[in-house]
C-alpha cells in the first residue's frame, strides 16, 4: 500500500510533464501557422472569386492558372534561366555597393578626419532617389548590364554605410576603456571589441539592403534586358499573359523573403554570443 502511494506522485509528475510538452509543441506549431492564415485565406478567396466569375481572367487569373504557368516555365527550363540571371545581377550589385558601404562606414565611423571629409557628401548624395538617376545612368552606361549593376549598387550602398557608421559610433565606451585597461593593442581593440559591438547594426543594414536590392532590380530589368525576371514579365505583358506577369511578381516576393531569411540566419549565427539573440534561440 505504501509503495502504491509513493508511485502516485511519480505518475502525476510524468503526466504533467507530458501535458506540458504537448502544450509547448502545440504552441510552437500555432506560432508557425498563424502568420500563414492571412495569405492562405486571401489565396482561397481569390480562387473562389475567380471560379465564380467575380474576377476577369484577363485582369487577375485564378491561382490555379498561375501555378500552371509557373509549372510550364519550370519544366521548360525558362524560369530557372531568368531566375539565375536576376539573382546574379542582384548579388553582384550587393557585393559592389555593400562592400563599398561597409568599407566607407568603417572608415568614417572609426576616423574623425574621414567623417569630416566624406560623410557630408555621402549624406547629400543619399537624398537623391536612385530612380531619378535612370536618365543619367543610361547616358553614362547605355542599356547594358553596367547600368543595372550601378543602380543596384548605389541603392544598397546607403543602408549598409549608415548602419555601419552608427554601429561603430554607438559601441559602449566603457567596453573600449576596459579593453585598453587589459592592454589590447589598437588592432586587437578594433577586432575584439569595436567590430563585434557594431555587428548587430551592420546586419540590420544588410537586411535593409537585401530588401531594397530586389525593388531596384525590378526597375532596372524593365529598362532593357534580354533575360531575367523583369524581362520575363515585360515580355508577357506584350502578349497579355497576365498569369506569367503574376509568376514574375511572386518570384520577386519569394526571392526577397528568402534573402531576408538568409540575413536573419546570419544574425542568429554571428550574434549567437549576444544575450538578445540567445533569448530568441531559446
Amino acid at each position: 500500500m505504501t509503495e502504491q502511494v509513493q508511485e502516485l506522485p511519480a505518475v502525476v509528475s510524468a503526466e504533467n510533464a507530458g501535458n506540458n510538452a504537448f502544450k509547448a509543441f502545440a504552441a510552437s506549431v500555432a506560432k508557425r501557422l498563424v502568420p500563414w492564415l492571412v495569405p492562405v485565406g486571401l489565396i482561397v478567396f481569390w480562387q473562389i472569386a475567380s471560379s465564380l466569375g467575380w474576377l476577369s481572367t484577363r485582369v487577375l487569373p485564378a491561382p490555379v492558372d498561375v501555378v500552371k504557368a509557373a509549372w510550364n516555365l519550370t519544366v521548360s527550363g525558362e524560369l530557372w534561366t531568368h531566375v539565375k540571371v536576376s539573382a546574379g545581377r542582384a548579388l553582384a550589385g550587393l557585393a559592389i555597393g555593400g562592400g563599398a558601404g561597409l568599407v566607407l562606414g568603417l572608415l568614417t565611423g572609426s576616423v574623425k578626419f574621414f567623417e569630416t571629409l566624406l560623410d557630408s557628401t555621402i549624406q547629400m548624395v543619399r537624398n537623391i532617389p536612385a530612380l531619378a538617376l535612370i536618365p543619367l545612368v543610361i547616358l553614362w552606361f547605355g542599356i547594358d548590364e553596367s547600368a543595372k549593376l550601378f543602380l543596384i549598387s548605389v541603392s544598397v550602398f546607403f543602408p549598409i554605410y549608415l548602419n555601419t557608421f552608427h554601429g561603430i559610433r554607438n559601441v559602449d565606451p566603457q567596453l573600449i576603456e576596459m579593453g585598453r585597461t587589459y592592454g589590447l593593442s589598437r588592432w586587437q581593440l578594433y577586432r575584439e571589441v569595436i567590430l563585434p559591438g557594431a555587428l548587430s547594426s551592420i546586419l540590420v543594414g544588410l537586411r535593409f539592403s537585401l530588401g531594397l536590392m530586389w525593388v531596384i532590380l525590378i526597375v532596372a530589368e524593365t529598362i532593357s534586358a534580354q533575360a531575367g525576371i523583369g524581362y520575363l514579365t515585360m515580355n508577357a505583358r506584350e502578349f497579355l499573359q497576365t498569369d506569367i506577369v503574376l509568376v514574375g511578381i511572386l518570384l520577386y516576393a519569394l526571392l526577397g523573403k528568402l534573402a531576408d531569411l538568409f540575413a536573419r540566419g546570419l544574425e542568429q549565427w554571428w550574434l549567437r554570443w549576444h544575450p538578445g539573440y540567445q533569448k530568441k534561440a531559446k
